[in-house]
């Protein structure tokens, strides 16, 4: 009793346990990021998905009914398909101790097994099945091997104790370091998978360590918990039969069964009929024993086991359940999808038998081993039970039947089922299982009596199909090709007649809703008023144009250009060699002559300059080479003269040989400075490359002497032969001056960095500032030519320089000419705007301006600026204003910076709809595009269409000019004669090598391993693939990859002829290029793929093997280890650096705890009495400031002259020697800041520092700043952002850490990259993005990306896998169309707004080269028209009215701009929006609060895992979770949800015409194909399978469960139950859920963030209680603010009431919201 009382309270302590960890979890869900799974891998990062989540989740879908196996295997094939085609590389792990959690649920335990078995045979997925469970050894080896970069798992079981297992795995994977992501709450879109992500956190894998033991013994109590669940479960069913015992006969049955049928059969008769003989064999046992004594059965009912029908009525049962499997095997699913649906539930009796034969199923299916080397076909696992069409049987036999219904079965179905129960009765030997006819033989009912036992699926009658009837030109242009095809409602039907302008809400009469609102330009905060004349004003103007300047020079030293308009001249082709120069005339002579006296001047100049400093600089050299070779060199950048710089590089290089000699005569043979000997032979590489012209014979000498005290004997014979050897190197002290190597091996190892690039010499004439390359001298003529061009080279490569020569070209031409400058973010648009106003200056007419920007937060000079640098929306926003056209052709040119970004999460689309709307040429930059030709195709083909749009514009303006009428349109402004030409310009050479390194902690320090690219493939990879295109090496790691090459196969042919010294490119080279490497590289790589494709792949693994360095996985939190880890890059030189990490909250820990290292390390240092001096010193400060103040008064009130003048010297002496001590004192040592404090002097900085003295963490900046450190990321605003950004590439911060926004082309370059945090989004595009920021062109020859905290499966996948391929978007959505007709019927100028609109409909990438997809666009576009049309925003002419201008000037809120505008037509604001008096214009807290709590509905939707409401936590500030909505609002939004619901059934009805119904028949994954020859023989087949009408739209699979297309009008209908091969989602649907359900059908609430914030005012509430990061948290905040004072502009603009309730209301709320928001 004592040691059951004691497991009692130990099991008591782990169940308490249990609930800890339960708490744990809950507490980190609503911190969880809401994310994309996949952002832009190719391939994506391996993960995990716990494949008993997966079970549950398909199982507890809300369009699934239990019993139908079929639907429920096409749910995860569906799923899994859709983790496929965004790129996911997965394995599914189901846990053996994971079944434990389905005794409770015996209907579930075959499914499981089933899907096993499915997945193993029928499908390529990875399954692994062998781990007993999370805690296991070989789960965690697993892990430790594999790494995977996150786990699906789901947050809630069947029951509480699966809940615990599913939290068990969540901790044990947080211990390992793999994130958790939720199974529930996922969203699927066209490219991405959006899920609750919970990051591994340090404090997390902390609990798991110290709580170990605790975690292990309560995972036992719970498996002992779930076992004693098993006993139990089997004790009501089958009595005192042993699970052995059972498991045993069912082996036998199989066994049985193979004897009987030595051919072989498939899964469904085999399960079938083995299934049937065990549970009829068991089931007589079980009888058998009840009915041994009375008093056995009277306790086997007191212990509650479960009674059962009769032997004669589970006989019936299963002849039921054999005629069922015939009907699987013989009807396909076109067939079955018609299936009756049976309402009707079973009766307890027959509950108990299923639940019996479930049990026989799962024993059956763990004993498919015994099948080994039997012909056991396994394709249709997944069709093992189909519970209704059971039900339909059982139904007929016992009720239709019975009342006269006699229907054949026909000969096929008798004949089949007749052989299966042939087989049972000699499977079942115990007993006579009876004759297979008559199928019932009792009278037991098998089915409840229910009211309408034959479910009516077509209750909620469809609205009637067809379209409303509309006379558009849009229309007929755009789709005009298909209405044939379409059905059209009559003129009497009620859609049509309903559409009658229907009385509005009687508060709206004095609405003016026609009125045109003010578009975002006008809402935009104008910067400065340009016609305002205030002094105040033009002082505020005059140092902004100041401050930018300043900012300019930051990002470039580029001279400032004086621009004057002139006519446009016709240029030649320059990249073409230059033909035969014609006859001078006399005045270029003279130019020529006159240039050649100032170069000859220019030389003296620079001799004499020389002359001057070369003895120092020679004296320097001998005393410490490195600097006195650094002053040298500097000289020679400043210097023009070719003559003067030759003999400095001759000088350096003597210089080099005495030291080298001195050097090798000191130190002897063993510990030489190689460094001495790469100055020598940089020397060389630049007098032989530079100046080969002025070397003499003496100079040729020096060199040969030079290169054979290197020991390179050939090549010093090859530049001057030997010919005295008494003054030469005696052959016994050629090893003391050796470098010890040869001459390729030593530049490659040791020189990479300096080699030679390949550079044109010739200039071209168009730029001034350096020698453009081929490529890019191909841009400029593209722009010279008017043509577009698509542009992708690596980043820092230059290729922005077009961008400018494009915006200077167009200001030379004209004052009226426009360039537009598309950046992606704000900080890259404030970027590029400064560096327009620091390059060009231009004299303009008065009001115009040279740049201009128009960004969301604020615009200046917009309009009337002839380069305007803007983001994609503000962008768009102009294109689609119908009254903006006469500007609009205004612009010549369209410069694109990141055009990748139309493949991006966030505002693809509108890069789309900019592409396709310009007519005038554009340039399209991008450093990574995978396929560009694809992109450049669709371009030409947009180019195309413009050309045949203008061409018919230009007959139809010469047509009506020659019959005299006027256009109406605004002054057309002269267009250049453009080319359509689009042009593809690739570029791939990085002026600089990247070199990679993996930072870990080992021997008690940050060490660094060098990472040789080659180490992240696999010989798989390589045949698969081949090698990466942009994966290249630096010199070095050429060396290194031949060397491992040859070491690891020592019989290479080959080896001797890519042996360095020996290549065709190298040998005899005293200068080898860069270009030369790269044809090493590829020798090497073609090689290596040779050996990998010719049967030498052993060999290739085993060098790509050894190439990859040590993994060391470190325990301790690396966050903590950051400070040491720029410490350690900042003692080896490798400063600025970027450090990228992706959690906006640890971009400004990480900095700030770098600041604080700083901060301890100079207190350490600073002397005991250091802080009671400077406080001592402070105080004497105050006292002399206050006598001085005190004598200043005295001074001013005497009339006379100052008699103290002395005392007040005195004074000011003492206070400016106390000022200078106490600086002294509290001074930064150097050793204790990242900071230069020589890069940029004290006015610059006070400068920088002043414009950020009032915002919200300026003062935290300015600190890190003093500190060299600084942090930069989107939730800052543009002037924190631009402190950082000058200071940084000025030199002072030298430490930087950011987010990915960093990235997309802000010029900040660096010596080092680090990646300091893994995520989602470090992918394929971010990681080149980032990394191609290291290596300052010109100042740093070799650039270092280091990974920190990065697991190195991730630094593989990151290296070799290839940036995503651009993939169009679903571009279409209702607010675009309604925009788009606002512009086709509202524009200046009609034809050109046609024109524009219609190239946006018939232009979407998407459905480039897809004309299906073309064509479910053309629909959708119908539907939308549609429902405009039914909601009064467009007339059947296609004119907007009503309050289109309201919802189109929302759109970016869509569908909550359209249920915002119906709650105002309804009245519901104006019944809501009631003074605290009449009278009055002020209104309570609690109407506010009502308000907010609305809006916050619409405009401020956060979703909360379901599962965090169990969570049992105190909230101090928040109430967290959103109330719903009042009453009044909640039934207008159900009925909104309603109606876009019935327009988006009839939608899908239409477009299921173009689904591939041979795929919808097809399981998605294994592809297992269920069409066939219909079952036509029996008429009970027919009966039972007769529902024809409703399954259109529904997905075959689907409708097994009963869905069909009355579903659809179901607003919380999920995506998968319609077709998959349609290309739409009920994404598309307007819709807005008052409440959103989770896959397991569980309400996901609201963040209420926005109305706790209007409660509280506190950001830190909402970072506590809510969760929500603090940077996040602002943003959402600002832009809820933002969106409130827009809706208040607009109302104020369309009401014609000046005392209208609701306008005062929102004045009020965006007036307060306000305030309490700039507290902050």
């Amino acid at each position: 009793m004592e040691t059951q009382g004691a497991a009692r309270m130990g099991s008591q302590k782990y169940m308490m346990f249990l609930k800890e960890m339960s708490q744990l979890i809950l507490t980190e869900m609503p911190k969880a990021n809401y994310d994309s799974l996949f952002n832009d891998f190719v391939e994506s990062e391996f993960f995990l998905i716990d494949g008993d989540a997966l079970l549950i989740t398909c199982f507890l879908a809300q369009s699934f009914e239990p019993g139908q196996n079929l639907h429920f295997f096409y749910l995860v094939e569906r799923y899994l398909v859709d983790l496929i085609s965004k790129g996911g590389q997965f394995a599914i792990v189901f846990f053996k101790d994971a079944e434990y959690a389905y005794f409770n649920f015996p209907e579930l335990l075959p499914l499981r097994r089933a899907l096993i078995l499915h997945l193993e045979h029928n499908t390529t997925v990875d399954v692994r099945t062998t781990f007993s469970g999370c805690l296991s050894q070989e789960w965690q080896t697993f892990l430790e091997d594999s790494y995977p970069y996150f786990l699906i798992v789901a947050d809630e079981g069947l029951n509480h104790l699966q809940t615990h297992l599913f939290n068990f795995l969540i901790i044990q994977s947080w211990a390992m370091k793999v994130n958790a992501v939720l199974s529930s709450g996922q969203v699927s879109d066209f490219l991405r998978l959006y899920a609750y992500f919970m990051p591994s956190k340090h404090k997390n894998q902390m609990f798991f360590q110290k709580n170990k033991n605790n975690i292990e013994n309560a995972y036992k109590t719970l498996i002992k918990k779930l076992e004693e669940c098993r006993v139990l479960a089997l004790g009501h069913l089958f009595g005192n039969f042993k699970w052995e015992n059972m498991m045993e006969e069912a082996r036998e049955m199989i066994s049985l069964l193979k004897e009987l049928w030595p051919e072989g059969s498939d899964i469904r008769r085999v399960l079938c009929v083995t299934s049937c003989s065990l549970f009829l064999s068991l089931y007589h046992s079980v009888l058998e024993n009840r009915s041994q004594t009375p008093a056995a059965q009277k306790t086997n009912t007191q212990q509650g086991e479960r009674r059962g029908p009769a032997l004669r009525e589970a006989e019936d049962l299963c002849r039921l359940r054999c005629l069922a499997a015939v009907f699987l095997l013989r009807a396909p699913l076109p067939q079955r999808a018609r299936t009756r649906v049976v309402a009707s539930r079973w009766t307890e009796e027959i509950q108990t038998a299923l639940q019996m034969k479930n049990w026989c199923d799962y024993f059956i299916l763990s004993n498919i081993n015994v099948f080994e080397f039997w012909n056991l076909n396994l394709t249709h696992l997944s069709d093992l039970s189909d519970e209704l069409l059971l039900k339909n049987i059982a139904f007929y036999y016992e009720e239709e039947n019975v009342q006269g219904l006699h229907l054949n079965l026909g000969n096929v179905i008798t004949k089949d089922y007749e052989h299966l129960w042939d087989t049972v009765s000699k499977l079942v030997r115990k007993f006579d299982v009876g004759k297979p006819f008559p199928l019932r033989t009792t009278q037991l009912p098998f089915l409840k009596k229910a009211p309408s036992p034959i479910k009516d699926t077509f209750k909620e009658k469809m609205p009637n199909l067809g379209f409303i009837p509309m006379s558009c030109q849009v229309v007929d242009k755009f789709v005009g090709d298909i209405l044939k095809d379409l059905p059209f409602l009559v003129s009497d039907d009620p859609a049509v007649t309903s559409l009658v302008r229907q009385k509005e809400f009687d508060e709206l009469v004095h609405w003016h809703s026609h009125r045109p609102l003010s578009d975002d330009y006008d809402r935009t905060k104008c910067q400065f008023n340009e016609k305002s004349r205030d002094p105040h004003y033009l002082r505020s103007v005059q140092k902004y144009h100041v401050f930018q300047r300043f900012y300019g020079k930051s990002l470039e030293s580029v001279s400032s250009k004086l621009l004057v308009t002139q006519a446009a001249k016709p240029r030649r082709n320059f990249c073409e060699p230059k033909s035969k120069k014609a006859q001078e005339t006399k005045a270029e002579i003279i130019t020529r002559e006159n240039k050649k006296r100032l170069f000859a001047k220019e030389e003296q100049k620079e001799e004499k300059k020389w002359d001057v400093l070369s003895f120092s600089i020679e004296e320097e050299m001998q005393e410490n080479l490195s600097s006195g070779i650094k002053n040298l060199e500097d000289f020679l950048k400043s210097c023009t003269s070719s003559s003067v710089k030759f003999r400095v590089e001759m000088v350096g290089l003597k210089a080099c040989l005495k030291a080298w000699k001195e050097h090798c005569r000191g130190k002897g043979e063993t510990t030489k400075d190689i460094s001495i000997a790469v100055q020598m032979m940089k020397r060389i590489h630049s007098v032989m490359e530079k100046y080969p012209e002025l070397l003499q014979e003496a100079d040729q000498q020096l060199i040969a002497r030079c290169l054979r005290y290197l020991g390179f004997e050939e090549l010093a014979s090859s530049v001057h032969p030997s010919q005295v050897t008494g003054n030469d190197i005696k052959e016994k002290k050629k090893n003391k001056y050796s470098v010890g190597i040869g001459p390729v091996r030593f530049q490659l190892q040791h020189m990479g960095q300096y080699l030679v690039r390949e550079e044109r010499k010739d200039p071209d004439p168009r730029v001034q500032d350096f020698i453009p390359d081929t490529w890019q001298r191909e841009l400029l003529d593209v722009v010279d030519n008017n043509e577009s061009a698509v542009i992708v080279a690596p980043t820092s490569s230059g290729k922005t320089h077009a961008s400018y020569y494009c915006m200077e070209k167009v200001l030379r031409e004209s004052d009226e000419g426009v360039v537009v400058y598309v950046a992606p973010t704000k900080a890259l648009v404030n970027q590029v705007a400064a560096t327009v106003q620091n390059r060009f200056n231009k004299n303009l007419p008065n009001g115009e301006a040279l740049c201009g920007v128009f960004t969301r937060d604020y615009r200046h000079d917009a309009l009337n600026s002839q380069v305007l640098v803007t983001v994609p929306a503000c962008f768009e926003i102009l294109l689609l204003a119908p009254h903006r056209q006469a500007w609009v052709k205004r612009i010549r040119y369209v410069i694109f910076d990141e055009v990748h970004c139309l493949g991006g999460e966030i505002g693809a689309e509108v890069w789309e709809h900019l592409l396709v709307m310009i007519r005038c040429p554009f340039l399209a930059l991008s450093a990574t595009i995978s396929n560009p030709q694809h992109l450049t195709e669709w371009l030409q083909s947009v180019k195309r269409y413009w050309k045949q749009a203008d061409s018919m514009m230009a007959k139809n303006a010469a047509s009506r000019r020659s019959a005299g009428t006027r256009t109406g349109v605004h002054r057309d402004y002269a267009l250049p004669k453009q080319s359509y030409k689009v042009r593809l310009v690739l570029y791939g050479e990085r002026y600089n090598d990247l070199e990679k390194h993996i930072c870990s902690m080992r021997d008690g320090g940050i060490q660094f391993d060098h990472f040789h690219p080659c180490a992240a493939l696999t010989t798989d990879h390589i045949e698969k693939y081949g090698f990466p295109s942009d994966l290249s090496l630096s010199p070095r790691e050429m060396i290194q990859l031949y060397d491992t090459m040859s070491q690891f196969w020592e019989g290479w042919p080959r080896a001797q002829e890519l042996c360095p010294e020996e290549f065709i490119h190298f040998k005899n080279k005293i200068v080898i290029t860069k270009m030369d490497t790269r044809k090493y590289e590829e020798s090497l790589k073609a090689e290596l793929t040779g050996w990998v494709k010719s049967g030498h792949a052993w060999e290739a693994r085993t060098v790509l093997r050894n190439l990859r360095p040590v993994s060391v996985v470190s325990s301790e939190n690396m966050a903590d280890l950051f400070p040491l880890l720029v410490e350690k890059l900042s003692q080896m030189k490798k400063l600025p650096a970027l450090f990228f990490l992706f959690n906006l909250g640890d971009v400004e820990q990480r900095a700030g705890s770098v600041k604080t290292f700083l901060e301890q390390k100079q207190q350490i240092k600073r002397p005991p009495k250091a802080d009671k001096e400077a406080y001592d010193m402070a105080n004497k400060l105050r006292k002399v400031k206050k006598s001085m103040e005190k004598q200043k008064t005295v001074d001013e009130k005497s009339q006379k002259k100052p008699r103290k003048m002395d005392q007040s010297l005195i004074h000011d002496a003492e206070y400016d020697h106390l000022l200078r001590v106490l600086e002294k004192n509290l001074e930064i040592p150097q050793d204790c800041t990242y900071a230069d404090q020589k890069a940029i002097d004290t006015e610059s900085l006070q400068t920088v520092f002043e414009r950020v003295k009032f915002t919200r963490k300026g003062a935290e900046l300015k600190a890190l700043a003093r500190r060299g450190i600084g942090y930069h990321h989107s939730s800052l605003n543009a002037k924190e952002k631009q402190l950082v950004e000058i200071l940084f590439r000025k030199g002072f911060i030298r430490v930087v850490t950011a987010t990915g926004t960093l990235a997309l082309g802000i010029n900040m370059p660096c010596k080092s990259v680090v990646f300091a945090q893994n995520s989602v989004y470090l992918d394929a595009l971010n990681y080149r993005q980032m990394s191609g920021r290291a290596g300052r062109r010109g100042q740093d020859l070799m650039g270092d990306v280091y990974f920190f905290d990065i697991p190195l499966p991730k630094i593989e996948k990151l290296i070799k896998s290839n940036v995503p391929e651009l993939r169009g978007q679903f571009p279409l959505s209702m607010s675009l169309v309604l925009r788009l007709m606002l512009l086709a019927s509202k524009g200046d100028d009609p034809e050109d707004a046609e024109a524009k609109v219609l190239s946006v409909l018939k232009h979407s990438l998407l459905a480039f080269k897809q004309p299906r997809a073309l064509e479910m666009l053309k629909l959708y576009f119908l539907f939308s028209l549609q429902f405009l049309v039914k909601e009064g925003y467009v007339d059947r002419e296609g004119n907007p009215m009503g309050f289109a201008g309201l919802v189109s000037h929302l759109h970016y809120h869509e569908p909550s701009n359209l249920v915002f505008v119906s709650f105002l037509l309804k009245g519901l604001f104006h019944n809501l929006c009631q003074p605290t008096r009449r009278g009055s214009k002020c209104f309570s807290q609690d109407v506010m609060e009502r308000l907010v709590l609305v809006l916050a509905h619409l405009f401020g939707r956060r979703y909360i895992p379901a599962k965090f409401q169990d969570a049992n936590l105190k909230f101090y500030q928040s109430k967290v979770f959103l109330e719903d909505l009042p009453e009044d609002f909640k039934a207008a939004l159900d009925e909104y949800n309603v109606n876009v619901t019935k327009g988006f059934a009839s939608f899908l009805l239409v477009v299921s015409k173009l689904a591939d119904m041979k795929q919808e028949h097809q399981l998605p994954l294994s592809k297992i194909d269920f069409t066939g020859k219909e079952c036509e023989d029996s008429q009970l087949v027919s009966h039972l399978l007769s529902c024809k009408e409703g399954r259109r739209a529904v997905s075959p699979f689907a409708c097994l469960s009963g869905n069909s297309d009355a579903d659809l009008l179901h607003p919380e209908t999920p995506d998968h139950v319609t077709q998959c091969t349609i290309g739409i989602s009920n994404i598309s649907a307007p819709v807005l859920w008052p409440q959103r359900l989770d896959n397991q059908g569980r309400r996901m609430p609201l963040n209420a963030y926005a109305l706790d914030f209007y409660k509280h005012g506190s950001l830190l509430g909402l970072v506590q209680d809510n969760r929500i990061n603090e940077g996040a948290a602002y943003q959402l905040l600002k832009d809820f603010a933002l969106t409130i004072q827009s809706i208040s502009i607009s109302l104020r603009e369309l009401c014609g009431n000046e005392e209208d309730n609701v306008v005062l209301a929102f004045e009020q709320l965006s007036e307060t919201f306000f305030e309490k928001f700039k507290k902050i």
